[in-house]
């Protein structure tokens, strides 16, 4: 009878860590919503892939962030919504939003990987939505 005592604390503690980076995609999509590129600069791995409206190259951290500083600038986010996620696996997520924009609407997709003992972003699409 003891042990049962325990299960809600043993559960809690089980799905907490899936939670909390469950959670880090909310977060990438509340900086996408807020146009904070200085926060989502924070969130990339030292060098990633970028695709932004179909031009592809590899970047430095600095270098996309000034990339999304730019896209801000010219595409003032209104909403975000997230339409996809994976997160199975600690070590790898996937996120899909589609972030609502005074210029339109535009989809994004990242990916983030463990980079030492860190999720984030390695592969970062910025493409206009196709209605």
């Amino acid at each position: 009878m003891k042990k049962l005592h325990f299960l809600p604390v043993l559960i809690i503690f089980y799905l907490l860590p899936t939670a909390a980076l469950a959670d880090q995609i909310d977060t990438i999509a509340e900086l996408f919503k807020q146009g904070n590129a200085t926060d989502l600069t924070k969130q990339l791995a030292p060098t990633l892939d970028v695709s932004l409206l179909k031009k592809e190259d590899t970047y430095s951290n600095t270098q996309a962030g000034a990339l999304l500083s730019k896209f801000f600038t010219q595409n003032k986010p209104k909403s975000v919504k997230v339409l996809h996620r994976v997160n199975t696996s600690n070590t790898y997520r996937l996120g899909v939003l589609l972030l609502d924009t005074d210029k339109g609407a535009f989809r994004i997709s990242f990916t983030l990987n463990s980079v030492k003992g860190t999720l984030q972003i390695i592969d970062l699409r910025i493409e206009a939505e196709k209605a």
